[in-house]
């Protein structure tokens, strides 16, 4: 039985993103100061890595400049 590539991804991406989620949640509950600061950093961290992982699609609107 071999596993979906696609499926795993997706569950990877999925957990990334409640990860991110959860960080961020902790990190805006926090009292103002330098702990919560980085918090939210490495909440910015963890949502960059999640969106990396995702598909990627083109922007619309103007064509590039050539």
């Amino acid at each position: 039985m071999s596993k979906d590539p696609q499926r795993s991804s997706d569950r990877d991406r999925l957990e990334s993103e409640e990860a991110a989620a959860d960080a961020l949640e902790t990190a805006r509950q926090m009292a103002p100061g330098p702990e919560r600061n980085e918090a939210l950093k490495q909440a910015g961290a963890l949502r960059r890595s999640a969106d990396e992982k995702g598909v990627v699609f083109a922007k619309r609107g103007r064509p590039r400049k050539s």
